[in-house]
């Protein structure tokens, strides 16, 4: 028994061991780094000739050294074993610790390494004890000390079993880490797709690359309070852009307040922006707060702010500025904070050339620009558009339209649309109302989109021509909605079946392939 001062001098040093440790796992989660520092700390404190850290690899269930101390990088190579094998893979096999008071006397130690050759083999004990997390072993920790009969290792073993322990716990953390990264890479993978889907609204139709750019514009700035410029033609969908970007901002809980520039009078219009006090003009019996005001914390937006008259330019330069102004009337200065997206159809630049528009006043406006691109440069968007507008105005007049006919989807195609996206929903609600089946055909759509069609077919083939092609455009669509029946086919264009023979024979037009599964 070791006497009373012997053992507290070892407390004292095992605590040192176990706080120098602890503070080895916690510097690092990866344990590559860490084990090599540890095993000396170990022999430092334990007497220990050499020491292993080995981990069973789980796929190819072999037990291999992660790191050592008192082997050279030989010896580690060649110290691999499997599950039962030798004493490291026994305890790996059943999770308990093992003992070997002299290992030339364990026919089990196999001495992979061969570090334990030599003439004081006898003299070396070997203990090893199971690296554990929860009730499975993924490795083991040993240590060869001298043998000396006045060392108990039963003290070992309860050390090392500590030890075991507290890199279990570093090996779990460091799983949960890597767990957790995996969780964050995936969740961010799912972000970031929710943030494209996020960024274009439902409200805004459309996938062409045009669009794609508007959306990418959009997920930049609406974090932010950045004021927006939004340029298009009458039509594109300014407005919708506009609440994209208020709707996915940090403001979309506050105000959205939209001011239609264009339409009010310069006096009104002041009136609505800044509001006034009682007495101001006639007519002003109570005091009324702006559009600004009434935006507070949120957004506002300004359509059309080409219109603005040069007094009204002066007095939003301010508020860009200073973010404060006066109601009309009055002379208290009201303070606001609210983020300012505005529209245009015009062209700023050339105003400012002319005098019209201030140029301090556009550049704050201009701080982050967005081009929406006219419908004649995003074509590959208008079936998609089409058909969002035929499903809403179906619903709307309670008509079941299930598709656009080919001939109806070309010149949807071919027209230019001066009237942007208002002209082509205007459009299609026309042709839902003057739809007598499920389908639209050419003939429900206005005469200026039938007419690019025509024209073109006039141009090159003259009178008849174009009505040749009118006339085997309306046999083709009758067959495809009858599935290649001719009879049916006759019977929907309101002709005979013989006409209808002859018509398909005259077009040389096959019929058969329109039947089902064909």
């Amino acid at each position: 028994m070791p006497d009373p001062e012997s053992r507290a001098r070892r407390e004292v040093q095992e605590l040192s061991l176990l706080f120098e440790i602890s503070r080895a796992l916690e510097r690092s989660l990866d344990l590559r780094e860490v084990a090599g520092p540890l095993l000396e700390a170990m022999a430092q404190t334990m007497g220990m000739v050499r020491g292993t850290l080995t981990l069973l690899n789980r796929q190819t269930g072999e037990i291999s050294i992660e790191a050592a101390h008192g082997l050279s990088a030989s010896q580690r190579e060649r110290g691999r074993y499997r599950p039962g094998e030798g004493v490291t893979g026994k305890v790996v096999q059943t999770g308990q610790p093992a003992v070997v008071p002299r290992i030339s006397e364990e026919p089990l130690f196999l001495d992979r390494t061969g570090a334990r050759k030599g003439p004081r083999k006898k003299d070396v004990s070997f203990i090893c004890v199971p690296i554990k997390l929860g009730n499975e072993v993924i490795g083991a920790l040993s240590a060869d000390r001298l043998f000396d009969e006045n060392v108990s290792l039963e003290e070992d073993v309860r050390l090392l079993s500590i030890i075991a322990s507290m890199i279990a716990q570093a090996v779990r953390l460091r799983q949960q880490a890597e767990e957790e990264r995996q969780r964050l890479l995936e969740e961010n993978v799912r972000l970031q797709e929710a943030l494209k889907e996020r960024f274009r609204p439902s409200n805004i139709i459309g996938e062409s690359r045009a669009m794609q750019a508007v959306y990418d514009l959009i997920a930049q700035v609406s974090e932010s309070n950045a004021t927006v410029l939004i340029h298009g033609e009458s039509g594109t969908g300014k407005e919708l852009v506009a609440n994209a970007i208020h709707y996915t901002s940090p403001r979309a809980e506050k105000p959205f307040i939209r001011v239609n520039c264009a339409a009010l009078t310069e006096s009104v219009l002041e009136s609505e922006l800044f509001g006034h006090e009682r007495g101001a003009f006639t007519g002003a019996l109570t005091q009324r707060k702006g559009r600004f005001e009434l935006a507070h914390g949120g957004s506002i937006f300004l359509d059309e702010v080409g219109d603005f008259s040069p007094a009204t330019q002066i007095k939003l330069l301010r508020v860009l500025q200073e973010r404060e102004f006066e109601r009309v009337g009055g002379s208290q200065t009201v303070k606001v904070d609210v983020r300012v997206i505005a529209a245009t159809n015009r062209e700023l630049e050339e105003m400012i050339k002319r005098g019209e528009f201030r140029r301090d006043l556009y550049y704050r406006l201009n701080v982050f620009p967005i081009y929406l691109p006219p419908l004649s440069e995003r074509k590959t968007d208008i079936p998609l558009l089409a058909d969002h507008f035929v499903e809403k105005y179906g619903k709307a007049n309670r008509k079941s339209i299930s598709r656009i006919a080919g001939a109806a989807m070309d010149m949807l195609m071919q027209y230019d649309w001066p009237g942007n996206v208002r002209e082509l929903e205007n459009c299609i609600e026309r042709a839902v109302l003057l739809s007598g089946d499920d389908v639209i055909h050419a003939h429900h759509l206005p005469p200026s989109v039938q007419t690019v069609q025509g024209a073109a077919g006039a141009r090159s083939e003259g009178l008849q021509g174009a009505l040749d092609a009118l006339e085997r455009e309306m046999v083709l669509e009758a067959l495809r909605a009858s599935g290649g029946n001719k009879a049916a086919a006759a019977r929907s264009l309101g002709i005979t079946e013989r006409i209808m023979g002859l018509r398909v024979e005259k077009h040389g037009i096959v019929a058969d392939r329109f039947r089902t599964g064909a």
